[in-house]
């Protein structure tokens, strides 16, 4: 069997394992399962991450991998890459350094490497040191071929061919003095923001909810900012997502909130309050935790054109017949395979670089 062909059977694999874990941990099953080895590894792993990243909740966890394990079927990893040919692949060492803000999210940067045929040398973030190495045992148990394809590291990066890093604007500039010289995608702070006409339904705005505090807001997905309409009610937004209040009883959330109203309040800022977001007025796109900025808008057009113009700063517009790709309201945590960070075919990158 090919090589394309074993990793894409091991993935679909681990996608089928994902979803019938979440399903027993949804349904608090006292089947045979629960000596599965993997099962508890799994649930192990997920009730200590807490522990070592105090943003990383069970709950949040088990979405990671609940949307991963709908991600992995046959039917969409073919569809994904059906418009490559991945057997051009010259194999290579990618070193690929994660980000740790959300559960899994250099994941997918990893997929796209193993899945070209090539093998990773990875530098783990310190907030997310245990969860990608569980899947990665996984798929060495599953499918053999997998063993010695990824190399995790805490040492200085030598012996590869190309990179892939993730970080902020700070760390891009180091990423960029020291892996310039190599093929390499390196990312910098993206935003999602929303756009708001005032015809969305409750419907809409509770969905929004999610892309707002999902994972506390700490993706390049999350909605940390909306634009509104000079004459926008927002009491309508606030009862739209007072389902969200539970999370003012996460501490560290909790403090956040209190540190930035207080910041804002000594500071004598305008800002709009329900008691677990804060809402401020500001151009800039990347608010605090438990803040989400506003700024009006006078014409769509214009504003169009705003945000095209700033598009580098954007990862995600959420909005309603506003722009052509769009990600309809509550949608910006379920991203597709063909889904690339800051909008970067990773898969292409990797087959073109030799």
């Amino acid at each position: 069997m090919s090589h394309r062909n074993l990793t894409i059977e091991a993935f679909v694999k681990l996608g089928e394992f994902l979803r019938t874990f979440c399903e027993f941990i949804k349904s608090d099953s006292t089947s045979d399962a629960i000596n599965n080895e993997w099962f508890l590894s799994f649930k192990d792993e997920i009730e200590m991450a807490q522990h070592y990243n105090g943003w990383f909740t069970v709950d949040n966890c088990m979405y990671a991998f609940e949307e991963w394990g709908n991600l992995l079927t046959k039917e969409n990893i073919d569809n994904w890459l059906i418009n490559y040919d991945i057997n051009t692949n010259k194999e290579k060492i990618v070193a690929l350094i994660m980000a740790g803000n959300i559960p899994l999210v250099g994941f997918h940067d990893l997929i796209c490497v193993l899945i070209t045929g090539n093998k990773a040398l990875v530098k783990l973030s310190s907030n997310d040191q245990k969860l990608i190495p569980l899947l990665v045992r996984y798929l060495e148990d599953v499918a053999p071929y997998f063993k010695g394809r990824v190399i995790f590291t805490k040492e200085k990066l030598e012996n590869y061919d190309a990179v892939i890093a993730t970080g902020s604007n700070n760390t891009s500039r180091y990423f960029e003095y020291y892996f310039g010289k190599k093929p390499n995608i390196i990312r910098k702070n993206r935003n999602s923001v929303a756009v708001l006409t005032g015809e969305e339904t409750n419907e809409d705005l509770t969905a929004l909810g999610e892309d707002i505090f999902r994972y506390f807001g700490l993706g390049c997905r999350s909605v940390s900012k909306i634009f509104i309409p000079k004459d926008y009610n927002v009491d309508t937004f606030f009862k739209a997502i007072f389902s969200q209040n539970g999370i003012i009883n996460h501490n560290k959330y909790a403090n956040n909130y209190d540190y930035n109203k207080a910041v804002y309040l000594m500071s004598e800022f305008k800002i709009l309050d329900n008691g677990f977001l804060i809402l401020k007025e500001e151009e800039s796109y990347g608010s605090p935790i438990a803040s989400l900025f506003y700024e009006y808008y006078n014409d769509l057009e214009d504003l169009k054109y705003k945000l095209k113009q700033e598009e580098d700063k954007i990862q995600c517009i959420v909005s309603s017949g506003f722009i052509e790709r769009e990600i309809e309201f509550g949608q910006t945590q379920k991203p597709t395979l063909k889904d690339y960070a800051d909008a970067i075919d990773t898969v292409d990158f990797l087959l073109r670089t030799s």
